[in-house]
């Protein structure tokens, strides 16, 4: 177990690179055309098989309330960038689905992200660093799962 002052400002200073971060790529966002939410889930969407999750586990990948991610759902259904239906598995579950346009906006906005994100952050880790960065978030974040 580490001493509680060093975990308490290596927290501080994690959490402090990260608010400094997300303004810096908030700033660059293409938010006329998405929001950084509505971008999260998309990108969630992309990430799993068939580009299709039920709305219970989305939820748990998103930092949004159940109901805040529902209003979300049906906003992006309206748009057409995404689809719900019912879970052929359990009729009380929710599908949602990434529909094509809504991969090829996520596809398109993704491009102009990566570019903020490794302008941001590449340019000043090294890969080395980078690569030690993301093994020690990932022990961070999988901790929860033991």
């Amino acid at each position: 177990m580490s001493d509680k002052r060093v975990a308490v400002a290596a927290w501080e200073s994690l959490f402090r690179a990260q608010v400094a971060v997300m303004r810096h790529l908030q700033a660059e966002f293409p938010s006329d055309e998405l929001s950084l939410n509505e971008y999260d889930v998309l990108f969630n969407l992309s990430q799993q098989e068939g580009r299709r999750l039920r709305i219970r586990d989305l939820n748990k990948l998103l930092l949004l309330t159940q109901p805040s991610v529902s209003r979300l759902i049906d906003r992006l259904v309206v748009r057409g960038l995404v689809a719900k239906s019912s879970d052929p598995t359990d009729a009380r579950g929710i599908v949602v689905q990434l529909t094509d346009p809504g991969f090829d906006l996520f596809r398109r906005i993704a491009l102009h992200h990566m570019r903020s994100i490794a302008d941001r952050v590449g340019a000043v880790l090294t890969d080395a660093e980078l690569r030690q960065l993301a093994a020690l978030t990932d022990k961070l974040r999988l901790a929860d799962e033991d």
